[in-house]
């Protein structure tokens, strides 16, 4: 760190603690609360559940662990003075001690790193959540040698960036894989669990860590919404949804509006899309228009999904398991993707309607399931089939697994 960020950081953080002071929050470890087995978990962020699919998952994992009787410790990888915690009495509700700027009772600063000190000696098993975070704090959370430490993968980094280089051949993106590959297979060698979202990201692994018996996998959860659907002739248009603070999803609603939808438009020019998630940039609110609507950050999507006709989701990279396509699946809305962005589904029979490659054949994949009733029907009455390996007793069941 420079002398000028390090002397800024210094300044914000004094400028925290007056403010924190001036409104007299204080937190005195002496009442913190912990159950027989507790276990500290540290994400990028405060998981925020109703954006995201890597936070979605975690809240999933979170309730579980309470379910169980564990307590739960939650701290985001953030610099003080930029903490959001927007979520934090959500978290707090549900029973979790969630870290947030303080002063404890002698006055001095509660940073994440004091906080996490203080409460070490009580600590069973340490959550890591993503590669960088496993990077930045395995290190202290290991200076207690009876906690065993997981490193959750979230997704193998590696291999979206490596996938993103073969799709734009640029070098900086090459190098990047290349940087996380070393990351991830150090986080491997330290780690006392790895957990993996999905078999194919753990095979994938395999090819440079070889010690499997290391490795969990633990997906995402998502249940079939047994309820009555909207029917075919009363639904209309396309939708999309996904954070476009990752990449691939603002490469797939790009792919998506320059190259399918004018294939699709050629045959169809009534057809409408929906584009639905937090954080859009300015790239994405700019294709917005009467036909292709990009509307941000919404929070309740579900009448998009018992609405649209067919879910689209043209992922060209990415690695993991797709929360999109499992939402999709929840609410039985047939849906049109990629190879990419079926990973971890086995749509069985189904494939043949659901996945493509090209433009030209995503595009009449839509058109096929946009205007044919019966193989609608079909695709979506399987949607409960496909989601069964997601079942929350399963996950359930891979959590203790770690556990033990």
């Amino acid at each position: 760190m420079s002398i000028y960020k390090d002397l800024r950081l210094k300044y914000k953080n004094h400028q925290l603690k007056v403010a924190l002071t001036k409104a007299k929050k204080v937190l005195d470890f002496s009442k913190i609360p912990y159950a027989n087995k507790n276990v500290l978990i540290i994400d990028s962020i405060i998981p925020e559940f109703d954006k995201d699919s890597g936070s979605r998952r975690l809240f999933k994992i979170i309730n579980i662990l309470l379910s169980h009787g564990f307590g739960v410790f939650l701290i985001a990888d953030k610099k003080e003075y930029k903490y959001n915690t927007d979520y934090v009495a959500h978290y707090r509700k549900l029973g979790v001690v969630v870290y947030e700027p303080s002063i404890d009772q002698t006055g001095a600063f509660v940073t994440k790193e004091t906080f996490i000190e203080a409460i070490l000696p009580k600590i069973d098993f340490a959550w890591l959540h993503r590669a960088d975070v496993f990077k930045t704090y395995s290190q202290l959370v290991s200076s207690n040698k009876s906690i065993k430490l997981f490193y959750d993968m979230v997704d193998f980094h590696y291999l979206r960036f490596i996938r993103e280089w073969e799709n734009t051949k640029d070098s900086k993106t090459k190098m990047e894989a290349e940087k996380y590959l070393d990351i991830e297979v150090e986080n491997c060698r330290l780690a006392d669990k790895i957990i993996t979202i999905s078999e194919q990201d753990k095979n994938a692994l395999k090819e440079f860590y070889s010690e499997e018996n290391k490795m969990v996998t633990i997906g995402n959860v998502h249940q079939f919404l047994d309820v009555k659907k909207t029917p075919f002739k009363h639904r209309d248009g396309l939708f999309f949804v996904g954070g476009f603070s990752h990449k691939p999803n603002q490469d797939a609603v790009l792919f998506l509006y320059h190259d399918i939808m004018p294939l699709v438009w050629k045959k169809n020019k009534h057809i409408k899309v929906t584009i639905v998630g937090s954080y859009p940039t300015k790239d994405m609110l700019d294709l917005n228009s009467d036909r292709f609507k990009v509307l941000g950050y919404v929070e309740d999507i579900s009448e998009y999904f018992n609405t649209s006709r067919v879910f689209v989701a043209p992922l060209r990279y990415g690695a993991g398991v797709k929360g999109k396509i499992g939402q999709s699946l929840e609410y039985g809305l047939p849906l049109v993707t990629t190879p990419i962005g079926a990973e971890g589904f086995d749509f069985k029979a189904q494939a043949d309607h659901v996945i493509d490659t090209t433009a030209q054949g995503l595009a009449n994949k839509i058109l096929k399931l946009y205007q044919d009733e019966t193989v609608w029907e079909e695709v979506s009455e399987a949607s409960k089939e496909v989601l069964e390996p997601f079942s929350i007793s399963h996950i359930e069941e891979q959590v203790l697994k770690v556990l033990k």
